[in-house]
């Protein structure tokens, strides 16, 4: 299970919910990290897909992902688009997650990161509906 935030406001860029994707958004709102994987030739695919892009199979089952990952790149956007220009500057990174796949996401928190540094995922839940990011791990004390 992911750390779930309450974040106040709606998401400044909702995504679109298709009939596919509402099992991904139904399950970050409840705290799972989920995504599509190959029945054929084993691969993961981020975001999901009904398809198996590495192979063009369309045997593909939802499986849940760790949320945990290293920090493959990460930039601050200063000049951002209009719907983002409220939040800049923000962080956006590239991690990889450890089942695989690379995933780009928004940064969460105003602690630094060094690339290969470890991250976790956490869902957010916005007014409107939840997103995730990335932050350090939060090692227990």
């Amino acid at each position: 299970m992911l750390e779930t935030l309450n974040v106040a406001g709606p998401r400044a860029y909702p995504p679109r919910v298709t009939p596919f994707t509402r099992a991904f958004w139904d399950a970050l709102r409840d705290g799972q990290f989920r995504t599509t994987r190959c029945d054929v030739c084993h691969a993961y695919t981020f975001p999901p897909k009904p398809f198996c892009p590495h192979c063009w199979s369309q045997q593909v089952s939802w499986t849940d992902l760790s949320g945990r990952g290293t920090l493959y790149s990460a930039t601050t956007i200063h000049a951002a688009p209009a719907a983002f220009r409220a939040d800049a500057p923000y962080r956006v990174g590239i991690v990889d997650l450890d089942e695989g796949p690379r995933i780009a996401v928004s940064l969460w928190g105003d602690a630094p990161l060094a690339l290969d540094e470890a991250v976790e995922i956490i869902a957010l839940r916005h007014d409107d509906g939840p997103l995730f990011a990335a932050r350090a791990v939060h090692l227990p004390r």
